[in-house]
């Protein structure tokens, strides 16, 4: 039986090391000016215009309830982009860094370990053993699932990917 290998895009978020599969990343792009949206969540810091597609931006330190930092120029937005619920949904997620490109097979990732209500797994994919370390993998169909994601109601709108003409904010 040969061992499928997936690939992970990894990322720094407060010292720890994440990974999304590279599959879902779009685009990885510097930080760039926000448009501020009234009436959200503070771990949306807005929306921006990437090529007519309006993309609602997170961040994930502050999604995720740690501390926040100060911007620098290692700070990047990946821009994720999958099918969810039969909608293509486009998401950027502002991490400290980027860190590198791993393969991970089946055999590498174990289950995350249950924490009980206490502590919100949904994002968790799983945990992968490389080089006498541990990466956080991320479950990206939870990241770009509105409902995980943002917590949404009924008066928060955000866009996911439309036709130029009928973009709504």
């Amino acid at each position: 039986m040969i061992e499928v290998e997936q690939e992970y895009l990894t990322f720094i978020l407060d010292g720890e090391e994440f990974g999304v599969d590279i599959l879902r990343v779009q685009e990885i792009r510097v930080l760039t000016k926000v448009t501020n949206l009234p009436n959200k969540p503070d771990y949306i810091k807005g929306v921006i215009n990437l090529r007519g597609v309006i993309i609602p931006i997170v961040d994930l330190r502050k999604r995720f309830g740690k501390k926040s930092l100060a911007y620098d120029e290692q700070t990047v937005t990946i821009i994720l982009r999958g099918e969810i619920k039969d909608k293509v949904v486009v998401v950027g997620v502002i991490v400290d860094a980027v860190s590198d490109v791993y393969k991970f097979n089946q055999s590498q990732i174990i289950n995350p370990p249950s924490f009980g209500s206490a502590i919100d797994s949904c994002f968790l994919q799983g945990l992968a053993n490389f080089e006498e370390k541990l990466v956080i993998l991320l479950d990206t169909n939870s990241l770009l699932d509105q409902d995980e994601l943002y917590c949404l109601d009924s008066k928060l709108n955000i866009a996911e990917e439309q036709p130029s003409s009928e973009k709504i904010l």
